[in-house]
């Protein structure tokens, strides 16, 4: 049996290397660029993009962030009031992780099919994770602002509701794939709920559920910049107020702290990844 089975292995392979099968799949892909190509164009022609005046206006773009993107005396003098934004928006991100990821772990132990009891409530935390997680920041921020107005609790809440949702979503997996043997050893030995989850679930799934952490405070600190531009508050506010004060050279180093504290932030979270790992 074991001999039939590898001439008929053979044979398949021998029909993959065929000139009938590299010619199917040169139509596949030919097929394939073209639906690409199509769809660029019908795309372009729709929405009046035009990629030869894209290509030709990049060094003119270059020369423009040049002469108004570089921080000069002024923007350096409003470096402190950009570093204080700038440490508010870190410390709201990280609040807004931590919180999330202490509800998104309960509700991860109630969803996951682990750790969770019956197939109703399991069911149910799923969908609860996936509407939150499927509505952007960006809109719950917009519907928020009806009832709290533009202020820092509108961010809070925007951020929360979306990083719960995907962390809830993220914890539920890592606990399936992670802590199944552990979980199910100690099932086996009598443990109730409680002690599986502390000596079981935690200790065999902490790296996952802390990279997920660290990933969610990273993302959030890139959000809270555009959250905080339509609530007016954080990091965001300086930069919309000195753009559409035509305030460039310190809207610029408003960007430029930005990127740096997610530089920072992200190599932070590297060096705890390995020393976790």
């Amino acid at each position: 049996m074991e001999k039939a089975q590898d001439q008929m292995e053979k044979q398949q392979g021998c029909a993959k290397g065929t000139p009938d099968f590299f010619r199917k799949r040169r139509r596949t892909d030919l097929l394939f660029a073209a639906c690409v190509l199509g769809l660029f164009v019908f795309s372009s022609a729709l929405t009046g993009f035009s990629l030869a005046d894209g290509i030709s206006s990049i060094p003119r773009a270059l020369v423009w962030m040049g002469q108004n993107l570089i921080p000069d005396e002024q923007a350096l003098t409003r470096l402190p009031k950009v570093l204080s934004r700038l440490y508010e928006t870190a410390m709201l991100s990280v609040a807004v992780t931590v919180l999330a990821a202490v509800l998104a772990f309960l509700f991860s132990l109630a969803g996951s099919k682990t750790t969770g009891r019956g197939r109703l409530f399991p069911r149910l935390v799923r969908i609860v994770a996936a509407f939150f997680r499927n509505v952007p920041d960006v809109v719950w921020s917009i519907l928020l602002m009806f009832s709290f107005g533009q202020n820092i609790l509108t961010g809070f809440f925007a951020l929360f509701f979306t990083t719960f949702g995907l962390l809830t979503r993220a914890f539920i997996e890592t606990v399936d794939e992670v802590s199944a043997s552990c979980v199910e050893a100690l099932t086996s030995t009598g443990a109730s709920f409680f002690p599986i989850v502390f000596q079981g679930v935690i200790p065999s799934a902490m790296s996952g559920l802390m990279t997920w952490i660290l990933y969610m405070i990273e993302t959030n600190i890139r959000s809270s910049t555009l959250i905080g531009i339509l609530t007016g508050t954080g990091i965001g506010y300086l930069f919309d107020l000195y753009y559409k004060r035509l305030e460039y050279p310190t809207a610029s180093l408003v960007v430029l702290s930005i990127v740096v504290l997610v530089l920072l932030i992200e190599t932070i979270s590297n060096r705890v990844r390995r020393a976790i790992l």
